[in-house]
């Protein structure tokens, strides 16, 4: 036990006082004891500080593939500007970084690492997979099996007379109420034959702005005629015709049109077909050629015959009793009944209230129409019918199929809306992680250039690499304007959408004027399309769609162009033109007058000498307004203003051809004899898109 006297000096000695009556073994003990004391205060705050910096680098979180840079900063509670300035340094674009960008495992614990996490990886739920529900064609049973009528597809270059040739067949005028006397639109109408066979026809346009229709005429047909003017011979859509029915492994019968003409030449016909490897049986190959006229009808008997010759060679089969299968071959918008479609039946019978699935898209048939508009009860194998009562419109080309009820059709359309939703994911995550990798091998190119430079030059040659480009925030860039034309797409049926924006798609001047296609569909102009184009300040283009007068209105009040044709053609046309104008004007020289420098004179002008050309008007006038330019051995070696133009002593604007005078100009130039002396003035000239078609 202590004394009363040691604690008393201790206590002094605590308070930095020296004790009056300890003696110094007494002091020597405080200090000792004080300083064990200090010690172990110090061990325990030291052993507290451990344990709470533990229990700091202890803490984990909680990650997991395909994590967010959001997702990151909300598990370590962070905001986005932490994790920008974590991966400042890193091979990741923090230019790009958004919180819904996706991160990869390596960036994750890159980050976790800086920020002083540890991690663990999230229970992924073991959800089993979704089972496959789609519906796919089903082989009919062979003791069903039936003769069907054959499937022809009439195919050939534009105003070669196919329309003219089923309008022969067909007893019926298809010709006068095409807009432009060409076909713009795929049709399939049904003829009966004297003898009573029966043919279906698919009818498909011959311009070139309709390829994707006549491939899609191609794959849904038994045999091709392939029309070809006697007096005009094979052209591009006509050897477009034929790689199409070779891809589509369909056979050929070439009918020789148009013979009736005085400079028809089948013959010719023919031995341009060689060419394309298709071999009439007159050079011994196997295509059957049919001279005809399709405007005065003649040997179109021997054209059909020809035909179902051929179909029953080819054994064309159908059961009528197995659930519907057939191909859409175009789709569209009525007012009253909706999404329309016209199809072509390949098997089993189409009645009323059957339930159908092409695509994404799935009907219960209310009504079903023939190609002349009138109603009928079914439609068997190979007849082509108009079918309405779809939910959504199905895209023209689409394998359609018969379902048991409205429910299975719901079960289909979901698993395709799926199944395409997977493979959109898919694509990009194999772009997110092609980014990736690029971003990867850049950094690691950096890091190599820069291996024998200390950490703090890094850090200075990045600062000054990226200073610009962090000198304002991502919403404080400012971008260029650019010459550009919004516009809206609008069509009466699937496929002239489709063939527009296939044009659209070769667009390639984009370095002059950027064309964006802000929105695109089926039917007559809305209110919707045009408060559309209003926002983004653009262009309606419809192809054989009609505005209300009410629309109009509204259009003219918005300021909204309405460019409606029925000729795709004059669509594009009228395209390219606004395309041009939109452009700025391009500045063109136009010479006014020439001017030979005779000789070289000095004068005085205050103190200063100048240097005045003494020349002859060869050509034109030289104006003093104008801009002139100095060339000589055809090389320009000043361009600008005049000072003074002089004719004897006086001052001129003007001086005209073979007239003499003396000019300075705003320049220290040297004349010499012979120079050419040009006066030009700036013409604005319109710019023309450098856009082509092909036709």
């Amino acid at each position: 036990m202590m004394s009363s006297t040691m604690q008393s000096a201790c206590r002094l000695t605590f308070r930095g006082l020296r004790p009056l009556t300890a003696s110094p073994g007494s002091v020597l003990t405080c200090r000792t004891l004080a300083s064990k004391q200090a010690k172990g205060q110090r061990k325990d705050q030291t052993r507290e500080q451990k344990s709470q910096k533990v229990k700091v680098n202890k803490q984990e979180v909680e990650i997991w593939r395909g994590m967010t840079a959001g997702d990151l900063a909300q598990v370590i509670k962070k905001d986005m500007d932490h994790i920008v300035e974590v991966l400042l340094y890193s091979s990741v674009d923090v230019d790009s970084l958004e919180p819904d960008t996706t991160l990869d495992e390596q960036t994750i614990k890159e980050v976790l690492k800086h920020s002083g996490f540890k991690f663990k990886w999230a229970q992924l739920s073991t959800s089993k997979p979704r089972q496959n529900q789609d519906v796919v064609r089903r082989p009919p049973d062979p003791a069903t099996l039936v003769q069907r009528p054959p499937v022809v597809t009439i195919m050939g270059h534009v105003d070669h007379g196919k329309t003219t040739l089923l309008d022969s067949l067909r007893r019926s005028q298809i010709v006068a109420t095409e807009a432009g006397g060409i076909t713009q639109h795929i049709g399939a109408f049904q003829v009966q034959l004297p003898t009573g066979e029966q043919i279906t026809f698919l009818d498909t346009p011959g311009h070139a702005a309709f390829s994707s229709m006549r491939a899609r005429g191609a794959h849904a047909t038994d045999i091709v005629i392939l029309v070809v003017a006697a007096d005009d011979g094979v052209m591009n859509q006509t050897v477009e015709s034929i790689q199409h029915a070779r891809k589509a492994r369909v056979p050929i019968i070439v009918a020789v049109n148009k013979c009736d003409k005085p400079q028809a030449d089948a013959n010719r016909v023919k031995q341009e077909l060689l060419g394309h490897d298709v071999v009439c049986e007159e050079f011994g190959g196997d295509v059957q050629a049919i001279h005809i006229s399709a405007l005065k009808g003649d040997n179109l008997l021997a054209l059909a015959e020809a035909t179902v010759a051929l179909a029953e060679v080819m054994e064309l089969k159908a059961s009528p009793t197995v659930p519907v299968e057939g191909v859409v071959i175009e789709s569209r918008t009525d007012r009253g009944r909706g999404p329309v479609t016209t199809t072509v039946i390949q098997q089993g019978t189409l009645r009323r209230g059957c339930v159908l699935v092409a695509g994404q898209s799935w009907a219960k048939v209310r009504f079903l129409f023939d190609e002349n508009g009138k109603a009928v009860s079914e439609a068997g194998p190979s007849c082509a019918v108009q079918v309405v009562g779809w939910k959504d419109l199905p895209s023209a080309g689409e394998t359609l199929l018969e379902v048991e009820s409205e429910q299975r059709a719901r079960e289909v359309v979901e698993w395709r809306a799926y199944e395409k939703q997977q493979q959109k994911l898919q694509e990009e995550q194999n772009i997110i992680s092609q980014k990736q990798q690029q971003h990867l091998e850049q950094y690691q190119k950096e890091r190599a250039e820069q291996a024998h430079l200390s950490w703090r030059q890094r850090k200075s040659l990045k600062y000054q690499t990226n200073k610009d480009k962090f000198a304002l925030r991502q919403s404080e860039k400012v971008t260029t304007d650019e010459c550009r034309l919004p516009v809206i797409i609008k069509g009466d049926v699937d496929g002239s959408v489709e063939a527009f924006l296939n044009i659209l798609d070769t667009y390639d001047a984009d370095s002059q004027c950027q064309l964006d296609v802000v929105h695109f569909g089926i039917g007559d102009i809305s209110e919707n399309d045009i408060n559309m184009a209003g926002t983004f300040a653009g262009s309606i283009y419809g192809f054989n769609v009609t505005a209300s007068k009410k629309i109009q209105q509204l259009a003219e009040k918005q300021n909204v162009p309405l460019r409606l044709h029925n000729v795709i053609y004059k669509l594009i046309d009228q395209l390219k033109d606004e395309l041009s104008s939109r452009l700025p004007p391009s500045l063109q020289d136009n010479t006014v007058g020439e001017a030979s420098v005779l000789a070289v004179f000095n004068v005085t002008v205050g103190k200063k000498k100048v240097d005045v050309a003494g020349c002859r008007v060869q050509k034109g006038q030289l104006d003093r307004k104008l801009k002139f330019r100095l060339i000589r051995n055809r090389d320009t070696l000043w361009e600008g203003f005049l000072v003074a133009l002089k004719h004897h002593k006086d001052e001129v604007q003007t001086v005209r051809t073979g007239m003499e005078c003396g000019l300075s100009v705003d320049a220290d130039v040297e004349f010499k004899p012979g120079d050419l002396i040009v006066c030009f003035e700036e013409v604005e000239v319109p710019q023309v898109i450098a856009w082509d078609p092909g036709f």
